[in-house]
């Protein structure tokens, strides 16, 4: 029976409760973790272990370094500073994280790895357009969160507003995870009846503020964040449920950063828009009918991150 070993860089919040996540839903079998600092590793490898005894199974939790990913399946990037956000502007983390993913990307590929790459983190496309990059790996293989959490968030909005469930709701975010991200409003449905339909038929539940709704998906994680200095809960579930859909090949259909090829008329850019994944990693990008406003926005979005990731060449490797 084949182990499934995942290896996560990066264990302040975000990747600690990913490794906590992946452990506690019994989606994985081995987890590396690797972290610049020492005692922040052991101690995290310390707690983990102390909630195997109540896992749904074993799961052997190991520290190590960035020459022991060699054989994992799927690694996970969180690396970042939360406190570099504090203006709440996810761009503010760049100049720190591409220095550290351009410093750390080859000594894991030196290991042998050939799996898959999840990155989480910001500015998530540009991160991971420079994951791909530095990798070499092939484009289906390193993909991004983009705006799987954000999706979340505009999902749980129209739930508070219409007291339909999460799961009955289709709706996406797309774009930038980032300020210029969009709502793809002509595509939301609820049971697969469309909004606009249930607008004109019952005004009082579905007639709601479009752009309200949007800018509080968007500001979500500004919220989170005021009150705990982090978000934790919604992006590791969102990290865990990428990883479970390749190891399970699930098939499923969900927003991730990845780079387009001709869908939605653009190329060679990475941003967040509804893929199925399964054991090939992003194994096809599902092109939502957007109306010819929605896809002006849209452009928007891809020349915002085109932009920063232009930013991001001239930013040198940590040493």
């Amino acid at each position: 029976m084949k182990t499934r070993k995942i290896g996560i860089v990066g264990l302040g919040h975000v990747g600690a409760h990913v490794a906590y996540s992946l452990i506690i839903q019994g989606i994985v079998s081995e987890l590396v973790l690797v972290d610049l600092k020492e005692s922040k590793l052991t101690s995290e490898v310390q707690d983990l272990r102390d909630a195997q005894m109540y896992a749904p199974h074993k799961v052997e939790i190991n520290a190590g370094t960035y020459s022991d990913l060699g054989d994992c399946d799927i690694l996970v990037n969180c690396i970042g500073d939360i406190a570099l956000c504090a203006t709440n502007n996810r761009l503010d983390e760049m100049n720190f994280t591409v220095a550290q993913v351009k410093s750390y990307v080859k000594k894991v590929m030196a290991s042998g790895f050939k799996g898959f790459i999840v990155n989480i983190t910001n500015p998530c496309d540009v991160i991971t357009d420079l994951i791909w990059k530095e990798s070499g790996l092939p484009k289906n293989q390193v993909f991004g969160t983009g705006t799987g959490l954000d999706t979340s968030r505009l999902v749980s909005k129209l739930s508070l507003q219409t007291g339909v469930a999460h799961q009955s709701i289709s709706a996406y975010m797309i774009g930038e995870h980032g300020a210029s991200q969009m709502a793809a409003w002509s595509c939301v449905s609820f049971g697969g009846v469309p909004l606009s339909v249930l607008e004109k038929q019952i005004p009082d539940k579905f007639g709601f503020d479009k752009p309200e709704l949007q800018k509080q998906a968007i500001g979500g994680g500004w919220v989170t964040y005021a009150g705990k200095q982090c978000t934790e809960y919604g992006i590791c579930s969102t990290a865990a449920r990428m990883v479970r859909c390749i190891l399970n090949d699930e098939k499923r259909i969900m927003p991730a950063s990845t780079l387009l090829d001709g869908e939605y008329g653009e190329h060679n850019v990475f941003v967040g828009v509804p893929c199925l994944i399964g054991k090939k990693g992003i194994e096809q990008v599902m092109e939502l009918p957007l109306t010819d406003e929605e896809k002006a926005q849209f452009h928007t979005c891809c020349e915002d991150v085109r932009h920063n990731i232009a930013t991001a060449k001239s930013i040198p490797a940590a040493e």
